[in-house]
């Protein structure tokens, strides 16, 4: 076993390859048994985090069958810099990521044929989730979308209102912000089934500013004839976690197990 995969649990490990996709983008890529076909979701972690982080969750996802392809952020992980995972850094961060996903994808062709790309997801928590939004505002063939801790309103959580009682910890460009920001770009955003999931008392997004964004983006959805209700929140209180922000503490699980379900009645529909 690779040294970088030492601290995977065995029956990860053993289903996990390493790769470097698209233009230097490292991955873990744990596949599910078998030799068909087979789904798979493009996960993204959150800032000063690394693609290894959570492996329960890939477990989970390659028992029900479905693939995870895992990437380290820019500045992170095994392409961590000095500096790289500040919070200053949040906005260069996500459109890098954004831009690289196409890469990614289209390397995964090649190094891994089991993948179906007709059944994939794309999702992420914090900074993956705000890169995920952003790149589903441009034409994609991803069939769903799960995010965790995260918006896609970026003007508002950065600069959010006089009066509003509360201020981000860092400034950012406005102008930088704004290439990111899905919010403003939902006229390209395809309807989709999406599962957000959400802390309540999360400290760094607050759940008013995603609950928000999921509520214009469901008046998109309708504007385009489309179910809002393709759109699912689902909060959790008191959870315990760092800031009520990383991860989901002690309903960790309940999260894991919710988001696998909704994953596998997408990607699997139809297939057993």
């Amino acid at each position: 076993m690779e040294e970088r995969f030492a601290r995977l649990p065995r029956s990860l490990a053993e289903r996990t390859t390493h790769a470097v996709l698209g233009d230097g983008v490292p991955a873990l890529v744990a596949q599910p048994e078998g030799d068909g076909p087979t789904p798979f979701v493009l996960w993204m972690h959150g800032r000063t985090a690394s693609k290894e982080l959570d492996p329960g969750r890939y477990l989970r996802w390659i028992r029900a069958g479905i693939a995870a392809v895992a990437v380290d952020l820019p500045g992170h992980g095994e392409r961590a810099v000095p500096g790289g995972d500040s919070p200053e850094n949040g906005p260069a961060v996500i459109a890098q990521m954004a831009g690289e996903i196409d890469g990614v994808l289209e390397s995964l062709g090649d190094l891994f044929p089991r993948l179906d790309h007709t059944r994939a997801g794309i999702g992420g928590m914090s900074a993956g989730g705000m890169a995920t939004f952003r790149r589903l505002c441009d034409p994609h063939r991803f069939l769903c979308a799960a995010v965790e801790g995260t918006t896609g309103d970026l003007q508002t959580l950065y600069f959010p209102p006089a009066g509003h009682g509360r201020s981000w910890p860092v400034s950012h460009d406005r102008a930088s912000v704004d290439r990111v920001d899905a919010a403003s770009r939902l006229d390209g955003f395809r309807p989709i089934p999406l599962l957000a999931l959400h802390n309540e008392g999360d400290e760094l997004v607050p759940l008013e500013v995603q609950r928000a964004f999921l509520g214009r983006l469901g008046e998109h959805y309708r504007a385009r004839g489309a179910d809002p209700g393709l759109i699912r929140l689902k909060t959790f209180r008191d959870t315990g976690a760092p800031q009520e922000h990383a991860g989901f503490g002690r309903y960790a699980s309940d999260a894991k197990n919710l988001q696998v379900e909704f994953l596998s009645s997408v990607l699997l529909a139809g297939a057993r």
